[in-house]
């Protein structure tokens, strides 16, 4: 039998989680006009870090490192995402570096995690 990781014990889970609630709050101060553009696709996006590890994680290792792989290719995604946002000026320079540099903790996480499996 393979073996399963619980998710909710994960770090980079919780870190997805935690960079899903940051942006989450971001967002919410976006202007009415992106409620169903930007703001949207920033949301689907976060929220899909945490959820594809909690997915992969009850599959076969290499599922698990190709679910992994998913959910850091939705890391960079959100990147360029706030990255636009900032150039709207929806988000501060300040709010964007905090974020960046947790998202990119998190890659650093994600990908030394895949490379234990």
């Amino acid at each position: 039998m393979a073996k399963r990781h619980n998710y909710k014990n994960l770090n980079i889970w919780k870190l997805g989680l935690e960079i899903t609630f940051d942006v989450s709050d971001i967002i919410k101060e976006f202007p009415d006009v992106e409620r169903f553009a930007l703001s949207d696709q920033i949301n689907r996006c976060s929220i899909s870090i945490p959820s594809h590890i909690a997915e992969g994680s009850a599959r076969s290792q290499k599922s698990f490192k190709h679910f992994i792989n998913i959910s850091i290719g939705s890391s960079f995604e959100l990147i360029t995402q706030l990255i636009i946002a900032k150039h709207k000026l929806y988000i501060t320079e300040i709010e964007f570096e905090a974020i960046e540099a947790k998202i990119e903790h998190f890659q650093r996480k994600a990908s030394a995690s895949q490379n234990q499996l």
